[in-house]
C-alpha cells in the first residue's frame, strides 16, 4: 500500500491499494472519484469553484479538477460509466463572512455537484458544509473515505 499526499490545488490518481490524503480542507473541497470495478481512484483538493477564460488548466478549480482527474483515471484503465463520487469539505470557517461571493465553500459544493451531474457521475456520499475544517483519506482498494474533523471527530463516508 502506498500513501500519497494531495496538496492544495492538486490531484492524484492511483490503481489498486493506495491511500490518497489531503489535509486542511476549510472552504476547499476534497473530491474523490472511484471506479469500483477497476479499483481506480482519484482525489482532488479543489480551492475555487470556477476558472475564468484563459486560466491555465489547474486542479485548484473545480471545473478543471473534474476533467483532469477523469482523463488521468481513463489513461490507467478506468471506465467513465463506472465512476462514482464522494465529496467532503466546503465549510464556512469564518462565520462573519456572509456576503454570497465570499461563501466559497458553499459555491465549491454547488459547482462540483453540478459538474458531476453533467458527467453522469453519481455522488454516493458526502460530508459538506458546517464550520469545521477537515482532512480526508481516500482508500482506492474499496472506495471508502475517512473524514477527520479539526476537533478530533472521525467519520467514514
Amino acid at each position: 500500500m502506498h500513501e500519497y499526499l494531495v496538496g492544495i490545488g492538486e490531484f492524484r490518481v492511483a490503481k489498486g491499494f493506495a491511500v490518497l490524503k489531503t489535509i486542511g480542507l476549510g472552504s476547499c473541497l476534497g473530491l474523490a472519484l472511484y471506479d469500483p470495478l477497476e479499483k481506480i481512484g482519484g482525489l482532488a483538493h479543489v480551492m475555487l469553484p470556477k476558472s475564468h477564460n484563459g486560466t491555465v488548466r489547474s486542479a485548484k478549480y473545480a471545473d478543471h479538477a473534474v476533467e483532469m482527474m477523469l482523463e488521468a483515471m481513463e489513461r490507467i484503465g478506468c471506465k467513465r460509466h463506472n465512476i462514482i463520487a464522494k465529496i467532503a469539505g466546503g465549510a464556512q470557517i469564518f462565520e462573519h463572512m456572509t456576503m454570497d461571493f465570499l461563501k466559497i465553500g458553499e459555491r465549491n459544493v454547488e459547482i462540483v455537484r453540478s459538474l458531476l451531474k453533467e458527467y453522469n457521475i453519481r455522488v454516493v456520499s458526502e460530508d459538506v458544509g458546517g464550520k469545521l475544517g477537515r482532512s480526508v483519506y481516500f482508500f482506492t482498494n474499496n472506495g471508502k473515505m475517512l473524514v477527520k474533523y479539526s476537533n478530533g471527530v472521525e467519520r467514514w463516508i
